[in-house]
């Protein structure tokens, strides 16, 4: 993880553009956090009716609407973590490394089962 990655870039970019607007009085993490969950629903939203073989075709035009939307998730997920102190492209990488652990190739492969049923 170097300060220049795409994550430290964004995470200065949001700082700025909130604090220009005088945002940060409301960026609190429980605000940060609902906004989040409303974001993921946005996205959940073009996917609701369609079956596994149409989510996974969508039109250019429904994709870039898609695109969008994980756009705000992912910059309200990146601003959530700033404002709570959290560095989240080093806790994504331990995560990973942890399901590693949870999820061994040998018995996860194929498997859609919780770790634990391993």
């Amino acid at each position: 993880m170097t300060d220049d990655s795409t994550f430290a870039s964004l995470t200065d970019a949001l700082r700025d553009f909130a604090a220009e607007r005088d945002w940060e009085q409301f960026h609190t993490p429980k605000n940060l956090a609902a906004a989040l969950a409303v974001e993921a629903g946005e996205v959940l939203e073009h996917f609701q009716w369609l079956t596994p073989e149409q989510s996974l075709a969508l039109p250019e035009a429904e994709r870039a609407r898609v695109a969008l939307e994980l756009a705000d998730v992912l910059l309200y997920l990146l601003r959530l973590a700033d404002r709570s102190g959290i560095d989240l492209e080093r806790a994504a990488w331990e995560k990973l490394a942890l399901n590693a652990g949870k999820y061994p190739v040998d018995k996860a492969r194929g498997s859609a089962r919780k770790y634990t049923e391993l």
